[in-house]
């Protein structure tokens, strides 16, 4: 990897204003989340004497100096592992993850990650976007689950799409083949989500008073096969395995869902759950225009979707 520096920033302010917001607005290309650790880390003067208070205010003819260490050298190690790519500019890129591609390192999974390959494929510019463990990562997937995922390109790119998934202007479609057959052809699943009071590895529907956080999950038929049905979720927020357990909540597990799911067998040899995220609407960050970026379901998907309408084609006709 090239070496880094530490960057030093000299502002003259021309407007009376609170440090931390100051700095963000003629800074933007450092997240204000950013720019409070630099604060809070000792690295911003104002008229040469050190201000550790994101609050202090700051007056026109006020002289600020900001340092911006160089990004912590990165232990992660570049993998060539092939990549789907979807769309890609010089400030976002986004992809279609495979099942079984897990998005960032964790115990038990220090490589061959979707953090390895991008460091391979993108270089030295994701050094310091977003954290050293997840480098321009904005929003995640499970390693089972297939579908279009955001990569920030650049720390203002990072801000800006966190910002849209916060806001839910960010919009992400799922496709899923469940268990049964819903009674209506659209629905609302309103209840929070948190970590499963016995099993800790699990998440589960949990009152907010003990915990549990706000989910959101709109679905729609798309299609019926018999005892099994094909949804299109949509999510107004992003919980942990919010889709799979939602989903299980209201009695239609994700088929091959081994966390979540019914434990039955179809016949269809899957390596995940039959989840993948199929569209992926954002605004780019630097112009604000309008991208959809559509993912296509991998091979095991389609598969198994005509097994079923086989299996639903021959039950009708009996």
């Amino acid at each position: 990897m090239a070496s880094q520096i530490d960057s030093r920033i000299d502002l003259n302010v021309h407007a009376t204003d609170r440090l931390d917001r100051y700095l963000a607005e003629h800074l933007p290309d450092l997240s204000r989340s950013r720019l409070q650790k630099l604060i809070e880390q000792g690295q911003v003067q104002v008229n040469g004497t050190l201000c550790t208070s994101k609050k202090a205010i700051v007056q026109t003819g006020d002289s600020v100096c900001i340092t911006v260490p160089a990004a912590e050298p990165m232990a992660l190690q570049p993998e060539d592992i092939p990549l789907d790519i979807l769309y890609e500019d010089d400030f976002l890129i986004i992809l279609n993850k495979p099942i079984g591609l897990v998005v960032h390192p964790a115990p038990g999974h220090e490589g061959g990650t979707l953090v390895n390959a991008l460091l391979a494929y993108c270089g030295d510019n994701l050094a310091g976007i977003g954290g050293v463990q997840r480098p321009g990562i904005v929003h995640r997937l499970d390693k089972d689950t297939s579908g279009a995922i955001a990569i920030a390109k650049t720390d203002r790119a990072h801000q800006h799409l966190q910002a849209q998934f916060k806001a839910k202007t960010a919009r992400r479609d799922y496709l899923a083949v469940v268990y049964g057959a819903p009674t209506t052809l659209t629905g609302t699943i309103d209840a929070p989500i948190g970590r499963h009071p016995i099993d800790r590895k699990k998440m589960a529907i949990v009152p907010e008073e003990k915990g549990g956080r706000r989910a959101i999950t709109h679905w729609q038929v798309e299609e019926r096969l018999g005892n099994y049905t094909l949804i299109r979720f949509q999510l107004e927020t992003g919980r942990t395995h919010q889709i799979r357990v939602h989903s299980a909540s209201i009695g239609h597990p994700v088929v091959g869902d081994p966390v979540y799911g019914s434990g039955r067998s179809i016949g269809v040899n899957l390596t995940g759950q039959a989840l993948h995220a199929w569209k992926l609407r954002l605004q780019h960050p630097i112009t604000d225009a309008w991208i959809e970026a559509i993912a296509d379901p991998p091979s095991e998907f389609t598969t198994l979707l005509e097994v079923l309408r086989r299996r639903a084609n021959r039950s009708d006709s009996d």
